[in-house]
């Protein structure tokens, strides 16, 4: 459950980025060396590594979360 949630939180903060990123890339134009603006793989890869983070960084709770037995988690509340 932890995982499914944070895995749509990550999907939807990456393709908020991803669109954020082609509405300001005019924007930046003039700063970027290198490489063009709508670079697939630039933008592919830092989709990529940003959702990866994410879902890692949800994994140590969601580990967390299924270690904890049901009945002492009602026992605690």
């Amino acid at each position: 459950m932890v995982m499914r949630e944070a895995s749509w939180l990550s999907a939807a903060g990456v393709a908020s980025g991803v669109a954020a990123s082609f509405l300001l890339s005019r924007f930046v134009k003039s700063m970027l060396f290198g490489i063009a603006p709508y670079d697939p793989v630039t933008l592919w890869g830092a989709a990529l590594l940003l959702g990866t983070i994410a879902l890692g960084a949800s994994w140590i709770p969601a580990r967390r979360a299924a270690r904890v037995q049901p009945i002492e988690a009602l026992r605690r509340d």
